[in-house]
């Protein structure tokens, strides 16, 4: 048995911890809201993020994010991308002497335009980190339905260790060495799905969201590229695989969100009410800017900033993308 912390009680991190815990892992799940804490608690249940799903008995709940942290062999990070820096700089002190920092937070951070590895390996010095990803509906792993994701890190041993306490009979964890693909085919593929939910927002069809995957993950796979990961990456479950389900599948945070600013609702409107976070909107910005950095052409990825930021009307913005200069299949 592993004692394991994971910390985030939103749909993901739940989800996770109860995989840990049902593993027979010893584990704490970390959650920042009072509430959380108590329906897991009481009800083994966490009906704020994960409603539906019940809960391990064996699973703990906390508060207390030193706590959480002490003794733990292994913390698995699935904070919101944008706090994931000032929560483990908050609880960096108590993590145990070689604990390996799994990151299963996706996005790129606004200020610094860091992948979520970076972020945690600049605030866990000394620490193996390792990157998960790929295509995973946090309500189909707690409802324990088949799934394969991907654990990369530049320490083998770490990967596999995070391969070894998540895998079962029915989630594989697959273990890869490109971090930096790994990371931004789950960061970007998140835009991606935006991009898909604006299209059928506005009322195109099977045609126009085939296309916006296809070239998404070119762009994808562009922007990988200069900042040094490697092609077949994206090929693989944290790319293509994590994309498609993304883009396609009725659980998508991004894509609904994106499917309500195709109809006309602003962005404001689209994220009202929603308890969840939708790490796309949020990676927009991010995803641009680092383009933009590396001289890498991004365009759904720009057109899905101008519809959300800048007040361009979603129809418009495909017919752009549409009427861009024709050129070569493999040349953009």
């Amino acid at each position: 048995m592993t004692r394991c912390a994971v910390v985030g009680a939103g749909a993901w991190g739940t989800a996770l911890a109860d995989l840990l815990a049902r593993n027979g892992h010893e584990t704490v799940l970390w959650a920042y809201e009072a509430d959380v804490t108590e329906s897991v608690r009481t009800a083994r249940v966490n009906t704020r993020f994960l409603p539906g799903a019940t809960l391990s008995a064996a699973l703990e709940v906390s508060c207390d994010l030193a706590g959480a942290l002490a003794g733990a062999s292994l913390v698995c990070l699935a904070t919101p991308s944008q706090h994931l820096r000032a929560i483990l700089r908050q609880g960096a002190g108590a993590l145990a002497p070689g604990a390996v920092v799994c990151v299963a937070s996706k996005g790129i951070e606004r200020d610094t335009l860091a992948l979520m590895s970076d972020v945690a390996a600049s605030e866990a010095r000394g620490h193996p980190v390792v990157a998960l990803s790929g295509p995973s509906f946090a309500a189909e792993v707690a409802a324990r339905q088949p799934t394969a994701i991907v654990a990369a890190s530049d320490d083998m041993a770490a990967a596999e260790l995070v391969q070894d306490l998540f895998s079962n009979g029915l989630f594989r964890v697959y273990t890869h060495d490109d971090v930096t693909g790994v990371e931004l085919g789950g960061s970007l593929k998140n835009v991606m799905a935006v991009a898909t939910g604006i299209c059928e927002g506005a009322g195109f069809g099977f045609n126009s969201r085939a296309a916006l995957i296809t070239r998404g993950l070119a762009e994808m796979t562009r922007l990988g590229i200069a900042v040094g990961a490697r092609p077949a990456t994206f090929a693989g479950l944290a790319g293509i695989g994590d994309l498609v389900l993304t883009c396609t599948g009725s659980l998508s945070r991004n894509r609904a969100v994106g499917i309500e600013v195709g109809k006309g609702a602003t962005l404001d409107e689209a994220l009202a009410g929603k308890e969840t976070v939708a790490e796309g909107v949020t990676t927009t910005r991010s995803a641009l800017a680092l383009a933009e950095r590396e001289g890498v052409e991004m365009p759904i990825v720009s057109m899905v900033h101008r519809v959300l930021f800048d007040g361009l009307a979603a129809h418009a913005g495909v017919t752009e993308l549409m009427s861009r200069e024709l050129r070569a299949e493999q040349d953009a």
